[in-house]
C-alpha cells in the first residue's frame, strides 16, 4: 500500500483551477507510474465562488490560509496566491509548521527564496518552485540536477511571454507597441496594467533565480539591470530586419572573471540564432555548460496548463521524498560571486536618433562618439516625414556601457539632435 500523501492548496486561480483538474485527471496515474499516492485535501481562496466553480467540496474549504497550513495532517502545501505580501507569510508559516512547499511564486523566490531554502534545510523539508521560470518549461530542475556535473558560463533566455508576443507581432504584422500590446491585452497575454512585463521586472525576477541556480551564488531581482520594451518602435524593428537582426527581451547571465553579468533589456540577435525564431507567447532559456555545450529549452512560459503541469510535477517529486524519507539539497549556492556593474559590460549597441536635417550633424555626433572611444561599425538615414528632420541609425563596433553613455550624455545637449530615440544592445551569439 502506497502511504497518502496530504496536499493543502492556497490560491485558486487559473492555475490553480488546472492543478485541481490534473490531480483529479491523472490522480490513478500517479499511483501506477510515479508510485505516490497524492491527494487534495484542503482548500483556500479569498473568493469563495471558486469553491463553487471548481466543484469542490466546501467543508474543504476556507477563506482563511492559515487553516489550512495548521491542519496537522497535510503534508504538502502548494502557494498559488502570488506577489510578497500574504504569500510570503503563508510560505514562512507553512515551514514553520513543519510542511513541504511547492510555490510558482518568482516574486518570491527573487527577493526571499535564499531565506525559504534556509529555513527548509534547517527543518528537514522541501521547497519546489519549477513553475516560477519558464511555465512549463523544465528548467531549475535540470540546472540543479541534469547540469550538475558542469560549470555554467552563461543562462539566458526569452522568459517572459507577454512582451515575446508584442515584439512578435511588431515583427511579423508590422504593428505599433501601442497596438500590439493592446491585442495582447485582448487576448489575455497582458494584464490590465502591464508593467512588470513591459519593464522587464518579471523577467529580473526570473534571471535572478536561474542565475542563483546555475552560479551557486545568493542572487536578487534587485540586483539585475533592468530596461523595458516601451521605448521600442517599428522604426527599430525595421532597422533590426535591415541589419539582419530580430529584437527580444532577453534575460542575460554571464560568468566573468568579474562576476556574475546579470541583466534584461531588448536585445538585437541575428535571425540565424534559434532564439530569434521563438515568437508569441512561447519562452526559450539557453544554458551553456563546459562539458555539455550549448542546449536550449522551449515551451510554453504561460497560462495555466503550462504552470499546473509544473507545479504537480513539483509535487509529485516532493511525495516521492516523503515516501523515502530523503530531502533534496535545497540551497547549493555556496559561493559568493559579486555582480559586475553594468557600466563594464562591452557589447555592441544599435542607436536610433531624431536629429536637424543640415550640414555637419554626422560630423558632431561622430567626433562626440570618437572622443568617448566608441567607433561606429555603420549608419542607415532617412529622412523623416517633417523634412527639417533625419533619422539616423547607428551600429557601433564593441564599446563599453560606461562610454556609450557618456557619448549620448553629450549628445542630447546638442541643439541639432531632436532626440535621441533607441538604445538597443547588440548580442553576438
Amino acid at each position: 500500500m502506497l502511504k497518502k500523501i496530504k496536499v493543502g492548496l492556497i490560491g485558486l486561480g487559473t492555475v490553480g483551477g488546472g492543478v485541481v483538474e490534473i490531480l483529479n485527471k491523472h490522480a490513478d496515474d500517479f499511483k501506477a507510474r510515479a508510485g505516490v499516492d497524492i491527494e487534495l485535501v484542503r482548500f483556500a481562496d479569498r473568493n469563495p465562488s471558486r469553491f463553487v466553480e471548481l466543484g469542490l467540496d466546501p467543508a474543504l474549504c476556507t477563506t482563511d490560509p492559515f487553516e489550512v497550513i495548521a491542519d496537522p495532517a497535510i503534508d504538502i502545501i502548494i502557494e498559488l496566491i502570488g506577489g510578497t505580501g500574504i504569500a510570503l507569510e503563508v510560505c514562512k508559516k507553512a515551514l514553520e509548521s513543519g510542511k513541504h512547499l511547492v510555490t510558482a511564486n518568482k516574486a518570491i523566490m527573487a527577493t526571499s527564496g535564499h531565506e525559504l531554502l534556509k529555513m527548509a534545510e534547517e527543518r528537514g523539508l522541501n521547497v519546489r518552485f519549477e513553475a516560477s521560470v519558464g511555465g512549463g518549461i523544465p528548467i531549475i530542475g535540470p540546472l540543479k540536477r541534469s547540469l550538475v556535473s558542469n560549470e555554467i558560463s552563461q543562462v539566458m533566455g526569452i522568459v517572459n511571454g507577454t512582451t515575446n508576443y508584442i515584439l512578435s507581432s511588431m515583427a511579423s504584422e508590422g504593428m505599433s507597441y501601442d497596438e500590439a500590446l493592446a491585442q495582447a491585452q485582448a487576448l489575455g497575454y497582458a494584464e490590465a496594467d502591464p508593467s512588470a512585463d513591459v519593464e522587464g521586472d518579471d523577467a529580473a525576477a526570473k534571471i535572478a533565480i536561474l542565475a542563483s541556480i546555475a552560479f551557486n551564488t545568493p542572487l536578487s531581482m534587485d540586483q539585475v539591470s533592468t530596461e523595458g520594451i516601451r521605448t521600442i518602435d517599428a522604426a527599430d524593428i525595421s532597422y533590426a530586419k535591415d541589419y539582419g537582426y530580430a529584437i527580444k527581451l532577453l534575460a542575460l547571465a554571464n560568468r566573468t572573471p568579474e562576476g556574475i553579468d546579470m541583466r534584461v533589456h531588448p536585445t538585437m540577435i541575428a535571425k540565424s540564432h534559434p532564439l530569434a525564431h521563438v515568437n508569441g507567447v512561447d519562452n526559450a532559456i539557453y544554458v551553456i555548460g563546459d562539458a555539455v555545450g550549448e542546449t536550449m529549452f522551449f515551451g510554453p512560459g504561460a497560462g495555466s496548463g503550462a504552470a499546473a503541469s509544473a507545479i504537480v510535477a513539483d509535487v509529485i517529486e516532493v511525495a516521492r521524498d516523503i515516501d523515502n524519507g530523503r530531502v533534496s539539497i535545497q540551497c547549493s549556492c555556496v559561493d559568493d560571486l559579486a555582480v559586475r556593474d553594468m557600466n563594464k559590460l562591452r557589447t555592441r549597441y544599435y542607436i536610433r536618433m531624431v536629429v536637424k536635417d543640415q550640414p555637419g550633424v554626422l560630423a558632431k555626433t561622430a567626433s562626440i562618439f570618437a572622443a568617448n572611444r566608441v567607433s561606429i561599425e555603420s549608419l542607415i538615414q532617412h529622412t523623416c516625414e517633417d523634412e527639417r528632420f533625419a533619422e539616423i541609425a547607428y551600429v557601433t563596433h564593441d564599446a563599453y556601457e560606461s562610454d556609450i553613455q557618456a557619448a549620448l550624455g553629450e549628445i542630447r545637449s546638442l541643439d541639432i539632435v531632436e532626440q535621441v530615440a533607441s538604445l538597443i544592445r547588440v548580442q553576438d551569439l
